[in-house]
Order: structure tokens, then C-alpha cells, then sequence
């Protein structure tokens, strides 16, 4: 117990800050950049845009420590079942390999696209049951080849 009690409040935010929501993100980032020599994630973001500039699909994801980790791939509806997806994912592990990765890692959920990755040669290593119900999330790695830079 320290000698000087400490004023702190733990709240639900209602209507969260966003700005609150990156002091937290930036301190975790911090506090594992000081546990791995200094690396810190680095954001990688691929879009897909049509002729007016609009962005009709993309991957959200970062870099770090030899890693891929794919957060988001979205893509509208109408871009659906056109390679646009394949052609994302494929653009997004040529840049992790471009940036010293050699693996990749991913969730999906079993409505989602479980299928897709695993055309693409990701791997299913964790699956949680009932989440969401009645359904299952995925988690999944892939090992990402140098000729993947090129």
C-alpha cells in the first residue's frame, strides 16, 4: 500500500473519447516497444478505390517483430467474388515481406471469410466455439515466402 492514498476512478465512458481510446493503444504500444528492443508496430493500410477515388474495399493491419497481422479486409459489395480480396491480401503480405516479415497473422469468424484464407494458405491453430452463437472464431497464421516481395 503506498503511504500517500491515491485519488483514481475506474468508469465505463458512455460515449467514448476516442482521444482516451489512443492514450491507452499508445501505452501498450510503448510498453511492448520496451520489451522488444524498441520495435513498435508499424500500420500498414492497402486500399482498393474506384475511378472517382472512393474507397470500395481495403486491409487494415501492422508490422511488427516479423509479423502480419491483418486487422480488417472489407470490401463492398459489388467488389465481391471479383479477386479483389486475393489481390489485397497478396499486396499486403508482398509489403510485410518488404519490411522483414515472415509470417502472418489473422481472426475471422466462421460467417465471415474462413474459406478465403484458407485458399490463400492461411492455417486455422485456435478455434473459440460460440463466439459469436452458434458460431466460431478463427484465429490463423500463414508462413509468408520471399518470392511474396518481388
Amino acid at each position: 500500500m503506498p503511504d500517500h492514498p491515491i485519488d483514481l476512478s475506474i468508469a465505463v465512458e458512455p460515449r467514448p473519447d476516442y482521444r482516451d481510446a489512443n492514450v491507452v493503444i499508445q501505452g501498450l504500444i510503448d510498453f511492448n516497444a520496451a520489451h522488444a528492443g524498441g520495435a513498435a508496430p508499424q500500420e500498414l493500410l492497402v486500399t482498393l478505390r474506384d475511378h472517382d477515388g472512393k474507397v470500395v474495399g481495403g486491409l487494415s493491419g501492422d508490422t511488427w517483430v516479423g509479423w502480419l497481422q491483418v486487422h480488417a479486409l472489407w470490401l463492398a459489395d459489388d467488389m465481391r467474388g471479383r479477386g479483389m480480396g486475393r489481390a489485397l491480401m497478396l499486396e499486403a503480405e508482398r509489403e510485410a515481406v518488404r519490411r522483414g516479415c515472415t509470417q502472418a497473422f489473422l481472426e475471422t469468424l466462421s460467417f465471415q471469410a474462413l474459406g478465403f484464407y484458407e485458399k490463400l494458405g492461411y492455417t486455422v491453430f485456435s478455434r473459440l466455439e460460440g463466439f459469436p452463437p452458434g458460431g466460431a472464431r478463427y484465429a490463423m497464421r500463414k508462413t509468408l515466402e520471399s518470392w511474396q516481395a518481388d
